[in-house]
């Protein structure tokens, strides 16, 4: 009987395209795919380690799998946690088999045998996607030095592939949206010496093969008039940017680019050419030295933006950043509080932009029976749009809206 597995994924997309790869290597090793994990021989947990809560629950979720395996079932750890601590977490998890670090390669054993030697996961191919859209990612690892991030520590130098590797892997995938991630998007090619535009070419390369394109994660300098032309011709005028605050002298501080004003005149510039334009980002609260003022400025920015969607994480101290040394720690009450007022005022501007949809006619790609996503929804991340259950999975659709319940739309056949 043909041993079975399966993987576990934390994390963002980008891990997530890492589990894609390192299930389409154990199947082509003649591996079984588990109906759950205490049905596997073999169970991998692929781990996030951004922040302390990633971590917590990383290792919360590396015992409840060990305590529910099957007797015999091997358990193997990999991802971020584990090229960040392997060594710690290997002294500190006996139940752990294998601890494998995903920078170079993760050799996945099942008894004495590796199922999946030396593997560069992001030159892997992969299996078709099961559902109409799937992420690709594009690079691996970061040339920035933002203050509050460790990922290149553990994640390495940036590593684009060649737009030809790319495009195979869409091909194989067989899908009508394609998500393109990368730690730094935007930067894409520039270790290959192809310069500040090479994401331009790519976007285009993608956008012939695929209805949809979608981009997350780009840093909001490198966001070009010739890039944001680029994702309007997508069909997806969905712009991810990667703020994390908007105060000039706490972003000095966390060794970013910009302010408030620019970015503000950024985003009013891409509605007057594109009006339908959807607008996402994120932002850390209670960086070291975050004042009231520095506060209000980032409420007021909420205000005037009028994003549609948004996500505030806690400041997180990691080990090895330049953020750790710094003085003017935040209490975390004082954090919460204003996570929630963040939150409150967030929420009121996204159900009041959903609520506008009411009426409209949009077309939406129909993800599984009886729910959809428009260009405005990032899949997995923000709001859908519920549909009637007879119209097909994969196929586009005209569709009317006729209800808003929060983030979450509601639509008839149009």
């Amino acid at each position: 009987m043909a041993r079975r597995f399966w993987v576990e994924t934390l994390g963002c997309p980008k891990n997530q395209v890492d589990s894609d790869k390192l299930t389409g290597s154990l199947l082509t090793d003649g591996l079984v795919l588990a109906g759950g994990p205490e049905d596997a021989d073999l169970v991998v947990v692929n781990t996030c380690a951004f922040i302390e809560e990633a971590r917590q629950e990383s290792i919360d979720t590396i015992l409840d799998l060990a305590g529910s395996r099957k007797p015999g079932a091997r358990l193997v750890v990999t991802g971020c946690l584990a090229e960040r601590a392997g060594d710690e977490l290997a002294r500190a998890l006996p139940e752990v088999d294998a601890v494998a670090g995903f920078a170079s390669a993760v050799p996945v054993t099942l008894g004495h045998k590796p199922a999946a030697p030396d593997m560069d996961l992001l030159h892997l191919p992969r299996p078709k996607a099961s559902a109409p859209w799937a992420y690709v990612k594009v690079a691996e690892g970061c040339d920035r030095a933002c203050g509050f991030c460790a990922i290149p520590t553990f994640r390495g130098k940036q590593r684009s592939r060649t737009i030809d590797d790319i495009v195979r892997e869409v091909d194989q995938l067989e899908v009508r949206e394609v998500v393109l991630v990368a730690q730094d998007l935007a930067s894409f090619g520039r270790d290959q010496g192809r310069g500040a535009r090479a994401i331009v070419p790519l976007v285009e390369a993608v956008a012939a093969r695929v209805d949809r394109v979608r981009l997350l994660y780009l840093y909001p300098s490198d966001l070009t008039d010739e890039l944001v032309d680029a994702i309007c011709a997508t069909r997806v005028p969905y712009f991810d940017l990667s703020l994390q605050h908007v105060s000039a002298r706490l972003l000095r501080h966390m060794r970013r680019w910009g302010d408030g004003t620019r970015f503000l005149d950024r985003i009013r510039r891409i509605r007057a050419r594109e009006p339908a334009a959807a607008f996402r980002s994120n932002f850390i609260v209670g960086y070291p030295g975050e004042t009231e003022d520095d506060h209000d400025q980032l409420l007021r920015f909420l205000d005037e933006a009028q994003l549609d969607w948004c996500g505030f994480f806690a400041f997180s101290e990691e080990e090895g950043t330049y953020a750790a040394g710094l003085d003017g720690k935040v209490d975390r009450s004082l954090v919460d509080e204003r996570l929630a007022e963040l939150c409150e005022r967030q929420e009121a501007i996204t159900a009041a932009k959903r609520d506008e949809l009411v009426g409209t006619t949009v077309e939406v790609l129909v993800d599984e029976p009886g729910v959809g996503r428009s260009h405005r929804e990032a899949p997995e991340i923000d709001g859908v749009i519920l549909l009637p259950d007879h119209l097909p999975v994969g196929d586009f659709a005209k569709v009317t809206v006729v209800g808003a319940i929060g983030p979450d739309l509601e639509a008839v056949a149009a």
